[in-house]
């Protein structure tokens, strides 16, 4: 018997916030997170322009704050930022509307272009499926570098692609707010754009 399936992007959508951002400020601290901003900016200003692309900026980024931090560090960081920071981010919509659709047995997946490393315990505790971008880890220490491609836009109708079989699904639901989530929508006999907003 085919299932309904949902997915939702997680940053805004789910989010209040962009949770990127939040954690890099949780972890590193308000300075640091500004004056890195600050440094970083003209990559920042390339990417807005087209110049660079998404995955270039983020990983000019990541590769910043945290090239050579330790697997075993940044896992503690995202556990606690996950505990103590991540709920007060959810919207109380988002929560509502996941949990009326695991109600009526529907399978919710997030499909997200932030690192799986800080959403994955949430998901996990509400039983949620979880496709994410990924970060490179050589030596026990991270990069900075994505591994593959950043979870967005494209992207992500790719990745649901090699984990689904849409033909398998008998109604399909797409929930996002920004520009990168319009191919995921398009995918849905459903789509909802900024649903909760």
């Amino acid at each position: 018997m085919k299932k309904e399936i949902a997915f939702f992007d997680f940053d805004g959508t789910i989010t209040k916030k962009d949770t990127l951002l939040e954690f890099i400020r949780f972890s590193k601290g308000s300075f640091r997170f500004y004056l890195g901003f600050f440094i970083n900016l003209p990559y920042l200003v390339a990417f807005k322009l087209g110049v660079i692309s998404n995955q270039s900026a983020k990983e000019k980024i990541l590769r910043f704050f945290f090239h050579d931090t330790s697997v075993t560090v940044f896992k503690q960081y995202c556990e606690t930022f996950s505990k103590q920071v991540l709920p007060k981010l959810i919207r109380p919509k988002a929560l509502e509307e996941i949990e009326r659709l695991k109600k009526n047995k529907t399978i919710v997946v997030v499909v997200s272009a932030s690192p799986e490393n800080w959403i994955e315990n949430w998901t996990k505790n509400l039983q949620l499926e979880l496709i994410a971008s990924r970060l490179e880890v050589k030596d026990g220490k991270l990069t900075g570098k994505i591994v593959g491609k950043n979870c967005h836009g494209d992207e992500k109708v790719s990745r649901i692609s090699q984990v689904y079989d849409l033909r398998d699904y008998y109604i399909v639901s797409a929930y996002g707010d920004s520009r990168g989530d319009r191919p995921m929508l398009q995918l849905a006999q459903k789509p909802y754009y900024k649903p909760f907003n």
